[in-house]
């Protein structure tokens, strides 16, 4: 889900020769973040064992449990990930920050070793996470601020469940579980839309499978609905993200630029009161439809949300076994970064349709 914290711990030992002072106390912070909270696990056996952990505790520690388990089974990369707990005390992990030109859909992006370009920024510190996205704001940028209660560091350690994760419904809990032991089975370096993308596939795929073998038939089918929302909904923010880019091709002016925008506005409310609204088997629209455009929201949107069309096609070509799909997945993008990803993905597809 989110990669970057752990880079601070990475990037401890790199000397501040590489960052500025600025960077050097965000990395310090998530250094010492990261060591907190691993000194803070506690094996979640021992809780589900403990007499004095309440029964709602237990019943979803036990359904981590088993669909860390599952995951192993079916060949993700689960490791010692969600083996242990840690209460972490607030209700929110961390901050995560995305940014844009309030002309363009271009997202402001962090560069960091090993993960490569990122087009977000997690904060532990909510007054840091603050400040940057005042001054990024200050510069003319969209700014989107939003809450995390889970992240992934990629297998480099045994990440844990987080307090603020288990706020969510079985089906919901089960498929963050899934979703982040699929960042370890796969990981592709400077492409955190197709990584996410991937990884909603993986995870809302694969826990209508884990809750169809547990005989979970309603579960299994809120799962396989939620996936289909996603997908209709990553129609619906390609196609809006089409009409804005025209809009910033063809639109220099700022007083143009925010009489279109609020146009575009009317036309996304419309979509989703109307035709959008009515696919949605999961998801009610709420306040949604009344937010202006801001292309920092919709960037982050569509991170989770990017060619979802493409990824299920895989999926059906691969006999709608997530196990294989995965698996041929990872082996199809070894080697590749960035948008590559995509690119070879369909190419393969391509390949397939004419086999």
């Amino acid at each position: 889900m989110i990669f970057l914290v752990f880079v601070g711990v990475l990037m401890a030992g790199f000397g501040t020769a590489y960052v500025a002072s600025d960077d050097v106390r965000y990395l310090t912070r998530a250094g010492i973040e990261q060591t907190r909270i691993l000194e803070a696990r506690r094996p979640i056996t021992r809780l589900i064992d403990d007499p004095g952990t309440p029964d709602e505790t237990r019943n979803l520690l036990r359904l981590v449990v088993d669909a860390r388990d599952f995951a192993a089974e079916i060949g993700f990369k689960a490791g010692e990930t969600y083996t242990t707990y840690v209460d972490v005390g607030r209700d929110t992990l961390l901050l995560v920050l995305s940014a844009s030109p309030r002309n363009c859909l271009c997202p402001h992006t962090w560069k960091y070793p090993i993960v490569g370009r990122i087009p977000y920024k997690g904060f532990f510190d909510p007054k840091m996470a603050r400040r940057e996205a005042g001054r990024l704001e200050a510069q003319g940028y969209d700014i989107y601020l939003r809450p995390a209660g889970a992240y992934s560091t990629l297998g480099w350690f045994n990440d844990p469940l987080y307090s603020t994760a288990m706020s969510r419904d079985s089906v919901e809990l089960a498929a963050t579980v899934l979703h982040e032991i699929a960042h370890n089975t796969l990981y592709v370096k400077s492409a955190t839309p197709f990584n996410e993308s991937f990884a909603q596939l993986a995870g809302y795929r694969a826990a209508e499978v884990f809750f169809r073998r547990r005989g979970s038939d309603a579960a299994a089918t809120y799962a396989a609905d939620r996936w289909h929302d996603e997908v209709i909904l990553a129609g619906y923010y390609t196609e809006l993200a089409a009409r804005l880019d025209t809009l910033y091709r063809t639109v220099t002016d700022s007083v143009a630029v925010d009489s279109g925008r609020a146009a575009q506005g009317r036309w996304a409310r419309e979509q989703l009161e109307g035709s959008v609204g009515r696919q949605l088997r999961t998801y009610t629209i709420g306040p949604m439809a009344d937010r202006p455009i801001n292309n920092a929201r919709l960037v982050a949107a569509r991170i989770y949300r990017d060619r979802l069309d493409l990824l299920e096609r895989w999926y059906q070509h691969e006999g709608g076994d997530i196990q294989k799909a995965v698996a041929d997945l990872a082996a199809l993008l070894q080697g590749a970064e960035g948008d590559s990803a995509f690119a070879r993905l369909e190419t393969a597809l391509e390949v397939r349709s004419k086999e």
